[in-house]
């Protein structure tokens, strides 16, 4: 953004900035992995700088395959059309690693970072091998001095590991500097808060090259986000804080959460406690909304990330309090599905259940840690029969993952897992519905038709309290929900079919 746009006094580091793009008029990035944050956040930047060429590479030819088709790999709403609009212009996704990585100004590391299934840390510690691997590769393959940028969430003084990894393995004449620059979009959402971000965090060196860096990075976001709410810290202080933003967001569902069994016990209603509560403006009143649990590739592996620093720096207190946040959230999730089992007489081996969602929330196709699928682990194991309709997951991603969390074949889970692509068919002759993902599709359907169809007594589960219970009990359903204490006497309605 030149200075005459932001309306800024010139000073020496926009001078080099300026003078660096002027004599390289055509800024290119790299993107290494085309995952949920890579392939939305180099949309954005290509589409907001046309005059930057950005090319997100992965090794993976059936998802850059799919990034170059008319089926990307991922819903999110909006990106479909950005996408579109703007690649093979200035936006490119490529296997060519070597080629995009040598012609690279800067270079995002946007891999995946799982939790580690194995040896040392085993449950809790992040998996660094992607990072450190396309460490190893810039190392290896630049020829030019680059700027490195963490987009994947790291623990803290990953930088630290990457400065040592491109510094010993550097071609000779070339330098890096390393930035952290975490993302903070929620997937359904990743569009909207891309464009409009609460802030941009840069975390670098606090030496004059690391300040250019961060300039420079700075400049690229400076063409859509306000100066003021792009925000430069040390490397760490970036690495930390994506960690705790994300440990906060789930400590405060995991609290809702709660308060939702006090309320059912007690006849108070969770909605109206939590309304009551977020308008005080020292608490405010978003993630305060009770449900079966958070799920997602971020919160669960990220509070771990933290519990598992802590428990390294010997802060036992500090890993037990965050540990409470997680198994609060398993302990949510199977206190839901004993409400569907004791609600149903006690039993639903044999009994058609619907499940309505398997994605881990709306407007996304990401399943990954999703409270459905808990769901439906614990139902499958008493016995029941499932019907699942989600509007975006495909029916393979929804047999991978029951079988992973079952440890069944899809053969022997097809015996009671059924998956149908309309509401009304999957609620056909079913004894319960269970709202698992707070789809507005699901506010819309036409429930007295449902309940025609229905087997007698009908029963609604509402997981994400986003149904009108009123209308629903009107009609004859059951109708039970995290947070509030069903009527005594809904059962009294319905006559047998």
């Amino acid at each position: 953004m030149s200075n005459e746009c932001n309306g800024t006094e010139p000073n020496s580091e926009d001078e080099q900035i300026n003078e660096s793009y002027n004599k390289n008029p055509t800024f290119r990035i790299c993107c290494i992995g085309a995952g949920y944050v890579g392939g939305p956040t180099c949309a954005i930047i290509a589409s907001k700088c046309p005059h930057i060429q950005v090319t997100v590479v992965d090794v993976s030819v059936d998802r850059i395959a799919a990034w170059n088709s008319d089926n990307l790999p991922l819903f999110e709403p909006g990106l479909d059309e950005m996408v579109k609009s703007i690649r093979n212009r200035n936006l490119f996704f490529s296997t060519d690693v070597k080629k995009a990585i040598q012609e690279a100004d800067l270079i995002f590391i946007s891999v995946n970072t799982p939790t580690k299934s194995y040896g040392f840390g085993n449950g809790r510690a992040p998996d660094l091998r992607y990072v450190e691997e396309a460490a190893r590769q810039i190392a290896q393959i630049a020829t030019s001095n680059k700027i490195v940028v963490e987009k994947s969430t790291v623990p803290v003084k990953a930088a630290e590991s990457i400065k040592t990894i491109l510094k010993t393995n550097k071609q000779p004449g070339v330098s890096y500097q390393v930035l952290s620059n975490p993302e903070f979009l929620a997937e359904g959402s990743a569009i909207h808060d891309l464009l409009a971000p609460d802030r941009v965090l840069i975390g670098g060196d606090e030496t004059i090259d690391g300040s250019l860096a961060i300039k420079k990075l700075s400049w690229i976001y400076e063409h859509w986000v306000p100066k003021e709410k792009i925000l430069t810290t040390n490397t760490w202080s970036s690495e930390l804080s994506k960690l705790v933003a994300n440990a906060f967001l789930a400590q405060r569902i995991s609290s809702i959460n709660t308060i939702s069994a006090v309320c059912e016990a007690t006849g108070a209603s969770v909605s109206e406690v939590a309304k009551a509560v977020g308008l005080d403006s020292r608490i405010g009143n978003k993630f305060l909304n009770a449900s079966i649990g958070f799920g997602g590739s971020c919160f669960q592996k990220d509070v771990y990330n933290l519990i598992y620093l802590a428990e390294s720096l010997k802060l036992e207190p500090v890993a037990q309090y965050w540990l409470q946040v997680i198994k609060i959230n398993d302990w949510q999730r199977e206190r839901f599905a004993q409400m569907i089992v004791q609600n149903l007489f006690g039993s639903v081996s044999g009994k058609k259940i619907t499940v309505f969602g398997f994605a881990f929330k709306k407007d996304t196709a990401d399943t990954r840690e999703s409270s459905s699928i808990y769901v439906c682990q614990y139902l499958l194991a008493e016995g029941a029969s499932l019907l699942i309709y989600d509007p975006k997951v495909p029916e393979q991603r929804i047999f991978l993952d029951l079988c992973e969390q079952t440890g069944k074949t899809e053969a022997e889970l097809s015996e009671h897992v059924q998956i149908v692509h309309s509401a009304y068919e999957a609620a056909k002759d079913s004894h319960a519905l269970v709202i698992c993902t707070e789809w507005d599709e699901f506010k819309q359907l036409d429930y007295q038709l449902i309940y025609s169809t229905m087997k007698k007594p009908s029963f609604i589960f509402d997981g994400r309290l986003i149904l009108d219970h009123d209308h629903l009990m009107s009609i004859g359903f059951n109708v039970f929900c995290i947070g509030k204490k069903p009527p005594v006497n809904q059962y009294f309605n319905q006559s047998p079919r």
